[in-house]
């Protein structure tokens, strides 16, 4: 049983303090890394004047490269100036995608954001299955994700809907063509969606307790830079969300609207399991002083979960979301909310955006 050849595909803008971390995750598994660094024209608020990070990520790239990579696995991509944000029909294909795409000679491409991780038991189970059987041309992921501290875990409809799954992994060969970054979607040299071929879904994955960790609220600098690219980048959907960060990460002036997609309830939760290496790893790093950055104060998020009408309003919210889910009349989405216990109506009410 022949272990397949994986290219990991990378994008990455101010990465910190992530970079070096993620890169050793995946070194070991990898047949190549392809780093593509660098902002796109709706990113140039948190980039500097040719388009690159602010924060060194660039300057951690080549050291990693010149100090942590014997064989020559790390390739870093980058380029004068701005990548442009579609292509030249209009399409959303993120060029850095295509980017490191183009370049992939392995037998999967798997691609991850610089702040993704998986446990190398996690890894190396799912090589083991695309061993087992090469026909699969694709792997949706579970994540968990995780916010202010690696000990608290974000949750809320958004996620409970649905939105907790990523593409991330495409079976890939000679014709095979990246076509476009939201959602990921990859097309075999007839032209086929890989999704519509053998496609391991996400629910698949969590039943045997295989997940991708995404701390993509972990730091507040992270929060910062990403708030201004989403608010750029996507007007009509994120016009507001500068002023969320402010009112509920910097500070938590309402703890049901915590996450970033802050059209939809979202809230806090105690984690108790595990994390990959790496992750552990950097946050010993960082307290320890090895490592700088700026790290969120809790005491906030402490209190609020210490309060037991907080965790009865968790509890009431995910019934909602249930019968919400299970309800042919879909009260919620016609904009009326009958027939279910008053205290979770005002509730419902009083979070609704």
């Amino acid at each position: 049983m022949s272990i397949p050849k994986i290219t990991f595909g990378i994008i990455v803008l101010n990465g910190e303090p992530f970079t070096r971390y993620c890169l050793r995750s995946v070194y070991p598994y990898a047949h190549e890394i392809i780093v593509v660094e660098g902002g796109h024209e709706d990113a140039k608020s948190v980039c500097t004047p040719d388009g690159h990070s602010v924060d060194g990520t660039l300057d951690v790239l080549y050291k990693f490269k010149s100090e942590e990579d014997p064989l020559d696995k790390v390739r870093i991509i980058t380029r004068d100036g701005f990548w442009p944000k579609t292509d030249e029909l209009g399409r959303h294909r993120t060029p850095q995608s295509r980017a490191y795409a183009e370049r992939a000679t392995g037998d999967y491409l798997w691609q991850i954001d610089i702040d993704e991780f998986y446990t190398a038991a996690d890894i190396e189970a799912i090589l083991k299955m695309l061993s087992k059987d090469p026909s699969i041309t694709g792997v949706t992921f579970p994540f968990i994700n995780f916010w202010g501290d690696i000990i608290y875990r974000v949750e809320g409809w958004k996620f409970l809907r649905g939105g907790s799954y990523c593409h991330r992994i495409f079976k890939w060969g000679p014709g095979y063509s990246y076509i476009t970054h939201e959602p990921p979607t990859v097309h075999n040299e007839q032209g086929v969606d890989l999704r519509h071929v053998n496609w391991v879904k996400g629910g698949r994955m969590k039943r045997r307790g295989i997940y991708m960790y995404h701390y993509s609220h972990l730091f507040p600098w992270q929060v910062r830079q990403k708030v201004q690219v989403y608010r750029d980048e996507k007007p009509d959907n994120c016009a507001e969300i500068i002023e969320w960060a402010e009112n509920n990460y910097f500070r938590i002036s309402n703890p049901f609207n915590i996450e970033r997609h802050y059209w939809m309830p979202s809230w806090l939760e105690h984690y108790h399991g595990e994390h990959p290496a790496e992750v552990v790893r950097m946050i010993s790093d960082i307290r320890s002083g090895v490592k700088q950055a700026e790290m969120r104060v809790n005491s906030d998020v402490e209190e609020i979960l210490k309060r037991k009408p907080y965790r009865r309003r968790v509890f009431l919210m995910k019934i909602y979301n249930f019968w919400d889910l299970h309800s042919k009349n879909l009260l919620f989405q016609a904009g009326r909310i009958k027939n279910i216990p008053g205290k979770v109506k005002r509730i419902i009410q009083s979070h609704r955006t």
